[in-house]
């Protein structure tokens, strides 16, 4: 089992920033992949970025592209969600998960944990 609590999230106005961190928890050797994923209200759930955690490689939707940056500092067991020149259209429930076999990517029903969410407002 692994368990994941994010943090970080809040209000900001347009153009601002936040940095959104997932700690995780359990039987984390387990962990292959780690993604962040977004719903916003009426949306589908969307994937935001990906890192795998052995080499580092990381994925990016392309609407985050150039201002987010995923990382993790893997002895504290915590991957981070950087977001730069924000927009309304960021506004959403972020969320964290972890996909433990082989493969690494944007789809949420690949992923097998899954954290409780945290807020992203962005005000225009």
């Amino acid at each position: 089992q692994v368990q994941l609590v994010e943090s970080g999230g809040g209000s900001v106005q347009a153009g601002g920033s936040l940095r959104l961190s997932c700690a995780a928890s359990g039987y984390t050797a387990s962990i292959n992949c780690i993604g962040w994923f977004r719903q916003a209200a009426g949306k589908e759930r969307e994937g935001v970025a990906t890192i795998l955690r052995g080499s580092g490689s990381t994925g990016y939707t392309d609407s985050v592209k150039g201002r987010f940056t995923i990382s993790q500092d893997n002895a504290k067991n915590t991957v981070y969600l950087q977001m730069n020149s924000l927009k309304p259209e960021d506004t959403a429930m972020y969320y964290c998960a972890v996909r433990k076999f082989w493969g690494c990517s944007l789809t949420n029903t690949d992923y097998n944990y899954w954290g409780q969410g945290t807020q992203v407002t962005v005000s225009s």
